[in-house]
């Protein structure tokens, strides 16, 4: 199947309703068709791993067929050129976790990647650092818990970012890191301990809303 006819598919399963739902939810909708994810999952599971029609896919700038190009790449063929180039196009919070949980985190160089783009200025590929730093604590789960240390620093260097996108992907990370095991727990609890003293707002909604999860007494 061509680009064209994929397309076509997403049109057809898309409506202005969803469009609008979409929109209400702080995803942009300047090039969506409206079409959910549940409708677009059975779309990928049809293709399988299509990596030739992934990069097409990716290059019509349409929403919904650049979350279906990270649900069908193939990681093993995703090189650090597609990843960067494509990290620099995301352009709404919904595709940027997508491309981070169904591609990036999947490849060799999540790792690496996670640090370098958590260190970006870009709102969406400094998102895209922190949103697959929560996918590493979720997929890799044979890492030690010392390889999650250094991701708790960065966790306190952005914690200052004021921008929605940037701090709930933040909040998200040092969440999901405390959540992998009793003593990642106790770092990251000492981690929101310290920025609920600080004096920015983001700082101190990182640090409550993670504790209200990871230590609720």
């Amino acid at each position: 199947m061509t680009a064209g006819e994929v397309l076509e598919r997403l049109r057809e399963l898309g409506s202005e309703h969803n469009r609008q739902g979409m929109a209400r939810f702080g995803i942009n909708t300047a090039r969506a068709l409206g079409v959910s994810m549940a409708s677009m999952r059975p779309l990928a599971r049809e293709f399988g791993r299509e990596h030739e029609l992934a990069q097409t896919l990716w290059d019509t700038k349409v929403h919904e067929a650049r979350i279906l190009a990270c649900l069908i790449d193939d990681p093993k063929k995703a090189g650090r050129d597609q990843l960067e180039r494509w990290v620099e196009d995301l352009d709404s919070w919904d595709l940027t976790d997508q491309f981070c949980n169904k591609l990036a985190v999947k490849t060799p160089l999540a790792w690496e990647l996670a640090v370098s783009w958590a260190a970006r200025e870009e709102e969406f590929v400094r998102r895209a650092g922190y949103s697959l730093m929560a996918q590493l604590a979720v997929h890799h789960k044979a890492a030690p818990d010392r390889d999650f240390l250094p991701l708790l620093e960065l966790v306190e260097g952005a914690a200052d970012d004021e921008r929605n996108f940037v701090k709930k992907a933040v909040n998200w990370a040092l969440r999901q890191i405390g959540k992998r095991s009793p003593a990642l727990r106790v770092a990251a609890v000492e981690t929101a301990r310290r920025l609920v003293k600080r004096e920015s707002k983001s700082a101190r909604w990182i640090a409550r809303d993670a504790l209200r999860e990871l230590d609720p007494a």
